[in-house]
């Protein structure tokens, strides 16, 4: 983080930007503020207004995850992240104050988080940048596409003219994605290769009982990834698969709700998974645990808590003794499905504030009696002694 990009903020900002929105809508109790726009009800996502801003609501977030391989035949994992949190509800005034005036002025903070897994090295690096919607320093827009914090961005490639080419399809438009950290930059085309999927109940996405908690969340599950990434300044051709999240509301997790193992698994049949299981203060699966399937062709069904099960196999522990699952067995009977999923490394955890773990693993099992092997990104939250809120959840 650059202190002067963030100096004119009060500090108590900062200290509450400066966390993932697990913690940010953690608060046990806590009640949105109700000049928030609130995720109630189903409504219709339309493009390309969703692939852009929500200001009326507290937050939200860009999420993408990937695995990449290089030509020489190594294995990269890639996360790039970029949350926008509401400082203050949007002003209805028709009034415009001397400081809204300003050039500083906003109501928006952007943090990003960037990290790989370097399979081969046995490495985890990770980064983190913060910055306010102000000056161009950071922001998001919709048409064209685009979202950065400082030099990090996913932004719609520019437009050709050839309809045969891969930088456009009736999928949507191509991004380039941007980020670096200390040893490595990635630098990539991206380009989704299925319609956006509606999660929840046609993309209401509710986390508990209690109106407001809930998010809209659509997810495309496949995204062509290819380009470079730059280590310790020698360039590696890549390619792969990614993931892309997209969420916004206003509320948080209910107040036994403490955290959550999310998976997203790409399958080598065409088909993908997203699931998210809840944890209650007693380490129980929550009831509003829920996820989505999505077969070969495109078509997406709703998954309840009941509709898959997780057994953890394993373990890993970190230097302060936080003891996160490390190995899983997951069983969707309805889906003939039976899989056993495994960190590529066990060390993926991102020792912010606060604490969680996010990393590339490898899937292998059956599906409808026939083996079946994959790839995908894990996210745990609410293991390293911090009470979680939806971030990504997500």
């Amino acid at each position: 983080m650059r202190a002067s990009l963030v100096a004119p903020i009060a500090a108590a900002t900062i200290a509450l930007a400066a966390q993932t929105p697990m913690a940010l809508s953690a608060r046990s109790g806590e009640t949105p503020q109700p000049s928030f726009a609130q995720a109630l009800a189903p409504e219709p996502v339309e493009f390309p207004r969703d692939r852009g801003p929500h200001p009326d609501f507290r937050q939200e977030w860009w999420y993408l995850t990937g695995n990449l391989d290089s030509a020489g035949g190594e294995r990269f994992g890639f996360e790039l992240t970029i949350f926008r949190f509401a400082l203050a509800p949007t002003s209805r005034s028709p009034a415009v104050s001397k400081a809204e005036r300003s050039g500083w002025h906003t109501r928006q903070i952007y943090l990003g988080h960037f990290a790989v897994t370097d399979v081969a090295r046995h490495g985890f690096r990770f980064a983190t940048k913060l910055s306010r919607g102000a000056l161009g320093l950071a922001g998001a827009q919709a048409d064209p596409f685009r979202v950065w914090v400082g030099n990090w961005r996913i932004a719609q490639a520019p437009r050709v003219r050839s309809v045969s080419s891969t930088e456009s399809t009736a999928e949507g438009p191509a991004w380039r994605v941007q980020a670096d950290e200390p040893g490595y930059v990635l630098s990539l085309t991206a380009q989704p290769l299925m319609p956006p999927v509606l999660n929840g109940e046609r993309g209401l996405s509710r986390k508990s009982a209690e109106p407001g908690d809930a998010t809209y969340y659509y997810s495309i599950p496949r995204v062509a990834v290819r380009g470079t990434i730059v280590r310790n300044g020698q360039p590696l051709p890549v390619r792969g698969l990614a993931w892309l999240d997209r969420e916004w509301g206003s509320g948080s997790l209910g107040p036994q709700e403490t955290g959550w193992d999310w998976f997203g698994l790409q399958l080598d049949d065409g088909s993908c998974l997203m699931f998210y299981a809840l944890r209650d203060r007693g380490g129980a699966e929550d009831p509003y645990s829920a996820g989505t399937w999505v077969a070969a062709e495109g078509k997406a069904r709703a998954l309840a808590r009941s509709d898959v099960r997780i057994e953890v196999l394993g373990h890993w522990r970190d230097s302060s003794g936080a003891r996160y699952p490390s190995r899983w067995r997951l069983l969707a009977p309805a889906l003939g499905l039976d899989i056993t999923v495994n960190p590529v490394l066990p060390d993926q955890e991102l020792t912010s504030s606060p604490r969680y773990w996010e990393g590339a693993v490898n899937v292998s099992g059956t599906r409808a009696g026939r083996s079946v092997t994959g790839r995908g990104y894990v996210e745990l939250v609410g293991y390293a002694g911090t009470t979680a809120g939806p971030d990504g959840i997500r």
